[in-house]
């Protein structure tokens, strides 16, 4: 075992002498001094022998492993130096790195959470996996109300020993304008960006997962003109100064009156082309001001405050500015079509 010892010393300064790199002090850290390498396998068997030759050789031994670490640290610290030193040549072309892209999706949203912060807006947020009080009742369509046929989606069944009752995968971000107004009060400016969800047959203009951007404005004596002049700022800035705004009535359960926004197509600048399908105009938000049941779902007094909503779909949004024909390139990961943008 003596000479077991002394032929592991030296194989182990013969290696550390042709040591180059990390690499190579790894492999030698591994064969030598791990707790199951060779030195420890030497250590563990001495317990089979005589006491005497186990006070000799253990001493021996870990004389022997402190100065196989000792040299090992030394060496290792002489390899770190050289590498840190190691000249560079910086007129090398170096490798090109790939930069990630953003979806456009997000490209969109940044660009409206902007404009609305810098009217005084807040970003509100709330969970994607709703009840269907907040996404249905609450917003003025209780049960059985034909609008819940416009908005069929997923349910989650849940049950427990006490009771039963369902979640809802949110078909609008409309359910954060209660949870909003529950936690602020009025007055109130909040805009809710947020993924949606619909049982939709999907195909290149319906995907069962797309994104809305809607907002809401909540203080005394909010009117109609109100609404009008904050769509006009919103369309200026989406589709440029000349754009022009229209409104024409439109029936939607949590607003009255309520209407469809149109702005004037920016790539015809109103007069007539495929995009707009030789009308003039794109149908973007959905508006109007919010129904006082909504109010008082969200324990605002409609006596005393009125309000106003409107929502985007952001999807749609970013088909129309980079004119994307398939929905479904959105959620599809493929980075050929990121990287385009």
């Amino acid at each position: 075992m003596k000479n077991k010892l002394q032929t592991i010393r030296e194989e182990f300064f013969e290696k550390l002498k042709q040591a180059q790199n990390a690499e190579h002090l790894r492999e030698i850290e591994l064969k030598y001094l791990s707790r199951k390498g060779e030195l420890s396998s030497v250590m563990h068997n001495l317990k089979d022998l005589s006491l005497d030759l186990k006070k000799e050789l253990g001493e021996l031994a870990n004389n022997i492993k402190k100065e196989l670490e000792h040299s090992f640290e030394e060496t290792k610290k002489i390899i770190g130096l050289q590498a840190d030193n190691k000249f560079i040549d910086i007129t090398i072309p170096g490798e090109k790195v790939k930069r990630g892209h953003l979806n456009p999706i997000t490209i969109i949203q940044r660009e409206m959470e902007d404009l609305f912060t810098s009217l005084g807006f807040i970003i509100a947020d709330g969970p994607e996996l709703e009840s269907d009080y907040f996404n249905f009742t609450a917003l003025n369509i209780p049960p059985l109300h034909p609008a819940r046929d416009m908005q069929d989606t997923f349910y989650v069944d849940i049950k427990n020993q006490e009771d039963s009752f369902d979640l809802v995968m949110r078909t609008h971000t409309s359910p954060v304008q209660i949870r909003t107004m529950k936690k602020f009060g009025a007055p109130l400016k909040a805009v809710i960006p947020g993924r949606c969800f619909r049982n939709e047959a999907t195909d290149a203009r319906h995907e069962h997962t797309f994104y809305q951007f809607e907002g809401i404005m909540i203080a005394e004596n909010i009117n109609f003109a109100n609404l009008k002049s904050l769509l006009e700022i919103v369309g200026k800035k989406l589709f440029g100064p000349q754009t022009k705004l229209r409104m024409r009535p439109k029936f939607y359960p949590f607003v009255e009156p309520g209407n469809n926004g149109e702005y004037t197509c920016f790539l015809c600048e109103g007069q007539g082309c495929r995009v707009c399908k030789n009308t003039g105009w794109l149908e973007i938000v959905g508006a109007g001001l919010i129904h006082p049941n909504v109010l008082r779902a969200g324990g605002i007094d409609p006596e005393k405050y009125s309000g106003l909503a409107f929502g985007f779909g952001l999807t749609r949004l970013a088909m129309l500015k980079y004119g994307i024909n398939d929905v479904r390139l959105f959620n599809s990961g493929d980075l050929k079509f990121l990287e385009q943008l």
